[in-house]
């Protein structure tokens, strides 16, 4: 499963801004605490198992859970590269969509 579109950096970048900057409306500042937390021991998870399969991969170890074959690879590149522009499209367009979503909400609540 691939979660992590192929975009810039910068875009990339950005989309986590505007994330970060919808979670803290309407929440308090402990709130924001709890889900800061959470959210960075997910990213300490996600650091601990990349750097675990790099051990692995330098050690030439074959881990049968990686979900892939080297045949595949080739493929799996041309593919990537074909969809690259629809991929940054999509995520381009709910990202247009959370921020309208917000926009709303917040045009909502000033009626």
């Amino acid at each position: 499963m691939r979660i992590i579109p192929n975009v810039t950096p910068k875009l990339f970048t950005s989309s986590a801004i505007i994330v970060g900057y919808l979670l803290i409306d309407d929440t308090t500042a402990n709130e924001q605490n709890a889900l800061g937390n959470w959210l960075m021991l997910i990213a300490q998870v996600l650091c601990t198992n990349a750097f675990y399969k790099q051990v692995q991969q330098e050690r030439g170890i074959d881990n049968s859970n990686s979900g892939g074959s080297s045949n595949n690879s080739t493929n799996k590149q041309y593919d990537s590269s074909v969809n690259n522009q629809a991929t940054e499209i999509e995520l381009l367009k709910k990202m247009v969509n959370a921020i309208q979503k917000e926009i709303d909400s917040l045009e909502d609540n000033f009626k």
